[in-house]
């Protein structure tokens, strides 16, 4: 089994929810080794954050005030995941964070294959477990193979779980990474969906179905204020169906401030955000629903 690109990935959260990514890092491989990280801060479609999370890694709402929604965010990854190799340190959570939001924010699920590297390193160094679960740790394992992170922050994570998966495939003597989890039983296949979630927030309006209490919005933009200040304007689900609603002082007063009427509109002059073709997505979703 082949695939066009491995890469791990980790998330951090926000709270306990799984659709509450607050960052994300990447690390690419090629050739045996990562030849490429990165990382983001993402700002969660519900600005809550919980004091265990934050004790963990640190991030708290005013890092990512003026951070990318997770729509924006992972823009320029959700092609790479497509039909790739992913690796994940207790892949059940960060798989599950990536599915949760894709199916919050109503995207398509991407097919992929992905391997968790707690299971991978417990398979090749069974005799570990003897000293406790927290051998399996990616702090232990990085320590173990000699690697030197920052724990919780993602793209650190990402990277070390590269890293620890590369030290097995080495110490395995197979070719590459998808051998070697194939060998071992590991490989998960994640079957992706062509459209939008059905149970998405896009669908729900779409289809007439009551909304639900998730608030988590179906578009997201950014516009320029008057005085050059950004202010964003989300379609959520309100109790008639759904709604715009802008972040700006007037919109408290007036919900059908200027921002939102130039949306609704089609107008993209003040828009900072770079989707100007959810604009004509928008204007035809109000169009079905007026």
């Amino acid at each position: 089994m082949t695939f066009p690109r491995t890469l791990a990935i980790d998330f951090e959260t926000a709270n306990e929810r799984r659709d509450s990514p607050c960052a994300v890092g990447l690390a690419w491989i090629e050739g045996g080794r990562v030849v490429r990280r990165e990382s983001r801060l993402i700002r969660p479609a519900e600005m809550r954050f919980s004091p265990g999370n934050i004790r963990v890694h640190g991030i708290r709402p005013r890092d990512v005030a003026g951070a990318p929604s997770f729509p924006e965010a992972m823009a320029p990854y959700l092609a790479e995941i497509a039909g790739s190799l992913v690796l994940a340190h207790n892949a059940s959570f960060d798989v599950g964070v990536l599915a949760a939001t894709l199916q919050a924010y109503g995207l398509p699920q991407p097919a992929y294959a992905s391997l968790c590297t707690v299971q991978l390193a417990r398979r090749h160094w069974p005799g570990e477990g003897g000293q406790g679960q927290g051998t399996y740790r990616l702090s232990a394992l990085a320590a173990r193979i000699g690697v030197t992170f920052r724990h919780h922050d993602a793209g650190e994570d990402a990277y070390a779980c590269a890293e620890i998966a590369l030290a097995v495939m080495r110490e395995a003597g197979a070719p590459d990474i998808a051998s070697l989890a194939k060998g071992h039983g590991l490989l998960r296949e994640r079957a992706g969906e062509g459209g939008r979630a059905p149970d998405g927030i896009a669908a729900r309006a779409l289809r007439g179905v009551a909304p639900s209490r998730t608030r988590a919005p179906l578009l997201h933009f950014v516009v320029r204020g008057s005085t050059g200040t950004p202010y964003d304007v989300r379609l959520i689900e309100g109790r008639d169906g759904p709604r715009l609603r802008c972040s700006c002082a007037g919109a408290r007063f007036r919900p059908d401030c200027r921002h939102v009427r130039a949306l609704a509109n089609g107008e993209i002059d003040a828009l900072l955000s770079d989707n100007p073709g959810d604009v004509a997505a928008l204007a035809g979703l109000l169009r079905m629903m007026g």
